[in-house]
C-alpha cells in the first residue's frame, strides 16, 4: 500500500497560496535582470518597442515592473491582515503573475502592433490588482485595523494614471513624478507602521507617534504626488515642509539605537534617503540643483527603496513562511552591496562627470549581485511550504 501523500494540484502549490510568494519571486528576478537589460538598452545592444524611449522604459520598469512586483506582493499580503480575511490565492494569483509578465513582454513587440491591444497588455495587470486591493479595503472597511488606509483607497487608482502618463512622450514628466510620489507616500506609511513595531519588539522603545505630526507628513507626501502640476512655489514649499517634518520626527525615533542593528538600521537609512530625496527634489524644482543625472529621483529609488526593499523581502519571506527571521551573512552583504551601488550611481559622477557611464554600469552590477544573492536564499522558501505546518 502506497502511503505517500499525493502532490497538491497546480493551484494548491505553496507559491499560489499567498500574494507575497509569486510577486516576491518576480521582484527578485526582475531586480537581478532589469539592471543588466538596462545596460544593454543604453549601449544599443538591445532594442525595445520603438513607441517608447529608453528613459521611459527605465522609469516604467523601476516603478511598474520591479516596484509593483514588490508593492503588489506586500499589499496582497498586508491587506488581508489589516482587515482579517483570507487573501487572494490560487488562480487569481496565477492570472496576476501572467499579466505582470505580459506587461514586461509588451515592450518587445514590433512596430505596427495594434495600439489598442498594446494598451490592454500594459494595463491589465495594474487594473486587476488595483480592483482586488480596493475591493478588499472598501468592502471590509469597518474591520480595518488602520483608519488611515483611506490614503491607499485614494492613492492606489492614481498609479494607473501615472503609468499611462509616463508612457506618453508628452506627459512623461508628470507620469514619472507621480509614480515616484506615490511610492514615497507608500514608504511613509510603511515606515510609520513597521518601525514602531520593530523598535518596540527589539529595543522596548516607544518611538514618537503624534497623530497631528503623522497626519501632516502623510498629507505632505500625498500633495507632493502632484508636484509636476502644482505652481513651482507651492511644489517647493510642500516638498520642503514634508522633508522638514520627516527630519524633525526622525530625531525622536531613537535613531542611534535603530542604526545599531543592520536589519533595523537599513530602515533608518532608507528614511534618511527619503528625506534627502525630498530636499534634492525641492532644489530641482526651485532650479537650484545642477547635477549629473537625476540625483533627486535616484536618491529615492536607490538609497530609499534600494535599501528598504531587500531587507523587507528577507523579513517577510522568512516570517510568513513560519521561519525565524534571521539576516544571514549573504543577506547583509547583499544589502550593503545594494546601498554601495546607490552611492556609486549618485556621488562620483558629481565629482568626475566623465565617470557617469561607468558608474551606471557598476551600480547596475551591484543591484544584480544583491538580488542574485537574496534570490539564491529566499526563492526556495517562497516556493516551499511553511515550516510550521500551517497552510498559508
Amino acid at each position: 500500500m502506497n502511503s505517500a501523500k499525493p502532490s497538491p494540484s497546480f493551484f494548491r502549490q505553496p507559491v499560489w497560496l499567498v500574494g507575497f510568494r509569486p510577486f516576491f519571486i518576480l521582484s527578485i528576478v526582475s531586480g537581478a535582470l532589469l539592471p543588466v537589460l538596462w545596460l544593454l538598452v543604453i549601449s544599443g545592444q538591445f532594442s525595445l518597442n520603438p513607441g517608447v524611449t529608453p528613459q521611459q522604459w527605465h522609469a516604467h520598469e523601476m516603478f511598474f515592473g520591479f516596484g509593483w512586483a514588490v508593492l503588489g506582493g506586500f499589499l496582497l499580503t498586508a491587506t488581508k491582515n489589516w482587515v482579517k480575511i483570507r487573501g487572494y490565492h490560487g488562480p487569481v494569483l496565477f492570472v496576476l503573475a501572467v499579466l505582470w509578465l505580459a506587461d514586461r513582454l509588451a515592450f518587445l513587440l514590433p512596430a505596427g502592433f495594434p495600439g489598442a491591444l498594446l494598451l490592454v497588455l500594459h494595463n491589465a495587470f495594474l487594473l486587476l490588482i488595483l480592483a482586488l486591493l480596493l475591493w478588499t479595503l472598501i468592502a471590509h472597511r469597518k474591520s480595518d485595523s488602520y483608519p488611515e488606509n483611506w490614503l491607499f483607497i485614494l492613492s492606489l487608482p492614481l498609479f494607473l494614471l501615472s503609468k499611462n502618463l509616463l508612457l506618453s512622450a508628452e506627459h512623461f514628466e508628470i507620469g514619472w513624478t507621480m509614480a515616484l510620489g506615490l511610492f514615497r507616500l507608500a514608504v511613509v506609511i510603511m515606515l510609520e507602521r513597521t518601525l514602531s513595531q520593530f523598535m518596540k519588539a527589539v529595543f522596548q522603545v516607544d518611538i514618537l507617534r503624534n497623530s497631528r505630526l503623522d497626519s501632516a507628513i502623510r498629507l505632505g507626501a500625498l500633495v507632493a504626488v502632484f508636484e509636476a502640476v502644482l505652481p513651482v512655489p507651492v511644489a517647493v514649499a510642500v516638498l520642503a515642509a514634508t522633508a522638514a517634518l520627516l527630519l524633525f520626527r526622525f530625531f525622536f525615533w531613537s535613531p542611534l539605537k535603530g542604526l545599531s542593528r543592520l536589519d533595523i538600521g537599513v530602515m533608518y537609512a532608507g528614511y534618511l534617503g527619503l528625506v534627502a530625496s525630498l530636499v534634492l527634489e525641492c532644489l530641482r524644482f526651485a532650479g537650484k540643483l545642477d547635477s549629473v543625472g537625476n540625483v533627486a529621483a535616484h536618491t529615492f529609488t536607490l538609497l530609499c527603496m534600494g535599501l528598504i526593499i531587500p531587507a523587507m523581502l528577507v523579513r517577510i519571506s522568512q516570517g510568513h513562511t513560519g521561519r525565524k527571521i534571521l539576516f544571514a551573512g549573504s543577506d547583509k552583504f547583499a544589502i550593503l552591496v545594494c546601498g554601495l551601488g546607490g552611492l556609486i550611481r549618485i556621488v562620483p559622477p558629481q565629482i568626475w562627470p566623465s565617470s557617469y557611464q561607468a558608474c551606471i554600469a557598476l551600480s547596475a552590477l551591484c543591484w544584480t549581485i544583491c538580488y542574485a544573492l537574496i534570490g539564491w536564499r529566499l526563492i526556495p522558501f517562497l516556493l516551499g511550504p511553511r515550516v510550521d505546518g500551517k497552510e498559508h
